[in-house]
């Protein structure tokens, strides 16, 4: 099968760690040594990730130092993590493939996602970027920057930004070029650099944050994939999430899965979008979505765990 897999950001940088090259490189050694079995079990893969705690990193850091050098808008350091990230993936899995005695290439493309100008979410920001602060500290960001932010799932404050839906990727030639040619492809990290096309064809950046979740979606759909599985840090998409009712869903319907959003039952800034998008995948193309921890991926991808998401 074709399986197209979005892991989060965390992937790479976990809660509490300080997000050295050292901490982030190990951490991806562990999760392409995961992914791998997936390889060797026969399947085609078409990675993307998310970088939510790195281009907060990154922001952070361009914000600290513009007293000696420029600032870079948002979508610059998107782009400046797409490419961290896409490195390090491509080149922790293609050193376990070749020690491996196998000589498939990963390969990274750093990506435009074009947006609309018109798309609603620039007037209401959504998408949580960067680390997690406490309320005092939110309080202060907010009061100090004019940044908006809001609680997440539980977890802490983080900054909110615009997420605009993505609706073409500017490399997607060279993605599908990549994959004829039987490489592993690392592509539209962080949702990609978001753009807009302008009446003359070409593209300029905008201030957003792509759904790496949508995006990831949109991926699978342009590539043809027979599986669209979405990993984070939970085995199972839940209801009644951290509460003493909490359920976990196993083999679910679209229908039921809707219904499910209809009532929210989940966290816009958390498993929301990637509910919505294995819903949108799997009614574009009849195939089967997954919700799923990095570890549980290969017997989710058998059908014995994880949320799977049927037509």
């Amino acid at each position: 099968m074709r399986v197209v897999i979005a892991l989060g950001g965390n992937a790479l940088l976990q809660r509490g760690q300080k997000g050295t090259w050292e901490t982030q490189a190990a951490n991806m050694d562990a999760t392409a040594e995961a992914l791998l079995k997936i390889h060797e079990g026969g399947h085609e893969v078409v990675l993307t990730h998310g970088n939510g705690p790195q281009v907060g990193a990154i922001k952070l850091q361009n914000e600290a130092a513009a007293h000696v050098s420029p600032d870079m808008p948002l979508f610059v350091c998107g782009a400046m993590s797409q490419g961290m990230i896409g490195f390090m993936m491509a080149q922790s899995i293609t050193n376990q493939l070749r020690l491996k005695g196998d000589d498939t290439i990963a390969s990274c493309i750093v990506t435009q996602t074009i947006v609309s100008p018109e798309d609603p979410a620039f007037q209401n920001p959504t998408k949580p970027i960067g680390r997690f602060y406490t309320a005092e500290e939110a309080q202060e960001v907010m009061a100090t920057t004019g940044k908006t932010m809001k609680e997440d799932a539980g977890r802490g404050y983080r900054i909110i930004v615009p997420s605009p839906t993505p609706i073409d990727f500017v490399e997607l030639p060279a993605i599908k070029a990549l994959l004829a040619a039987g490489q592993m492809v690392v592509s539209s990290g962080g949702g990609g650099i978001p753009v807009l096309k302008k009446a003359d064809g070409t593209f300029e950046g905008v201030d957003a944050v792509i759904d790496k979740d949508l995006s990831a979606n949109y991926l699978a759909q342009c590539v043809a994939a027979d599986r669209l599985v979405i990993l984070t840090d939970v085995p199972f998409a839940c209801i009644n999430y951290n509460t003493p009712e909490q359920k976990n869903l196993e083999t679910v319907t679209v229908a039921e899965m809707e219904a499910h959003v209809a009532a929210g039952a989940f966290a816009a800034g958390s498993m929301l979008p990637k509910v919505l998008a294995c819903i949108r995948f799997v009614k574009a193309t009849g195939n089967r979505a997954i919700i799923t921890s990095l570890h549980s991926a290969v017997d989710a991808l058998a059908g014995t765990t994880g949320t799977q998401i049927c037509p």
